[in-house]
């Protein structure tokens, strides 16, 4: 472990939306370090089609209820982020779905035609 970049955890819920967790800096003798900043990580998950997505991220602010605040804009932004994201995984997906050439395929000596052939 990096004894330079320690963090107390504390987790906050409505147990509705989501969580934000507070990242408090620490010395290695457990002392809050205060030349490092407090930091807010908020979590949601959304349902999707496919099942749950669990989203992370990071919430710009200087107390528990500044994070408060700025936690449905940012699950916002998140949720749009991950669609975007999916929906370029799914368009490199289906862009490289590579179908051989049949007359290729015949001169390697794999299937032609396809079917059993009698000699």
């Amino acid at each position: 472990m990096d004894a330079a970049a320690l963090y107390r955890e504390e987790v906050f819920t409505d147990q509705r939306v989501g969580t934000i967790r507070r990242l408090t800096p620490v010395r290695v003798d457990g002392n809050d370090d205060p030349s490092r900043p407090v930091l807010y990580i908020g979590q949601a998950t959304v349902m999707t089609p496919m099942g749950s997505l669990p989203l992370s991220f990071e919430l710009d602010a200087a107390s528990l209820s500044d994070a408060v605040g700025r936690f449905g804009p940012a699950a916002q932004q998140a949720i749009e982020d991950a669609a975007r994201e999916l929906q370029d995984m799914r368009r490199q997906a289906a862009s490289s779905i590579v179908i051989p050439d049949a007359g290729a395929a015949a001169i390697k000596g794999i299937g032609g035609k396809g079917g059993i052939q009698v000699p």
